[in-house]
């Protein structure tokens, strides 16, 4: 199974940088030392430490101290006919794609292409299935590398987000639709990572589905390095308020669920806490 994208430490890099704080302000906030702050994002996960950073970054205790025990791992979803998971390397670095397709007429739609769009292409050509479009969820290197590969092997026609184009690609903006047989996909902006990331909802399949680029990722997100307060709203209105059993796709790490990062997400859990 795909490794988590981001550990604990992480996942405080980034609340921290999101919120500008610096570590002699965080060290006011929590009460925790520099020294010990500095461990905390070196990897070292003392359990008094992490309970005492995570309300100073607006972060869920219980998510945080689990994920930095280990004790954090979504559940392994059972597969499903429709839905494929691609990984590549990315110079070094592990990037997902993905193909959805309706089971009836055999039409698909890949999203974003990876590293490598060989293995999408095998399997294509194995379940007989027609690449109709691709789907960018946006415009940074490792998402759209093998781009002008699979575009020339399906003869499929692109669509980017209009705030982050693609060269040869079609600009498209939040709420466009798209129709595969009986599959519906929604674009919602997701924006805060990237200029103009965007998540794919799909509906139709034994389970709705949400390709979420970098938005996202199970018990992370993405470093909100365009506006982390608009990356945290747009993921907590645009993809958490979908129905619990949806299957997050994420750019990187292994797929999720709505359910599972409502409670286990240090970003969002105490939003949904009882």
């Amino acid at each position: 199974m795909i490794e988590l994208e981001d550990n604990f430490s992480d996942v405080v890099g980034k609340a921290q940088r999101g919120l500008g704080i610096s570590d002699s302000e965080l060290e006011k906030k929590s009460g925790v030392s520099a020294d010990a702050i500095r461990k905390a994002r070196d990897g070292e996960a003392e359990e008094a430490t992490v309970r005492s950073l995570a309300p100073a970054l607006n972060l869920d205790s219980e998510a945080l101290v689990n994920l930095a025990g280990g004790k954090y791992r979504p559940a392994e979803l059972k597969s499903f006919e429709g839905l494929a998971q691609f990984t590549s390397s990315y110079s070094g670095m592990l990037v997902n794609a993905y193909l959805v397709w309706d089971l009836a007429t055999k039409h698909a739609v890949a999203f974003d292409t990876g590293a490598d769009c060989a293995s999408i292409l095998k399997l294509a050509t194995k379940e007989n299935l027609s690449i109709k479009m691709i789907l960018l969820t946006h415009a940074h290197p490792d998402h759209v590398a093998d781009l002008p590969r699979l575009r020339e092997e399906t003869g499929a026609e692109v669509f980017a987000p209009a705030r982050e184009p693609v060269p040869g690609a079609e600009n498209i903006d939040e709420g466009k639709h798209f129709r595969l047989g009986k599959i519906d996909i929604e674009a919602r902006y997701t924006w805060g990572h990237s200029p103009g990331g965007m998540t794919f909802v799909c509906t139709g399949l034994a389970r709705p589905v949400a390709i979420v680029g970098d938005s996202m990722f199970a018990g992370s997100m993405g470093g909100g390095s365009v506006s982390y307060k608009d990356a945290l709203k747009n993921n907590l209105e645009k993809i958490l308020t979908l129905p619990d059993e949806t299957v997050i796709c994420p750019g990187h790490g292994p797929m999720t669920s709505v359910g599972e990062e409502k409670k286990h997400n240090p970003f969002f859990a105490a939003k949904f806490r009882k």
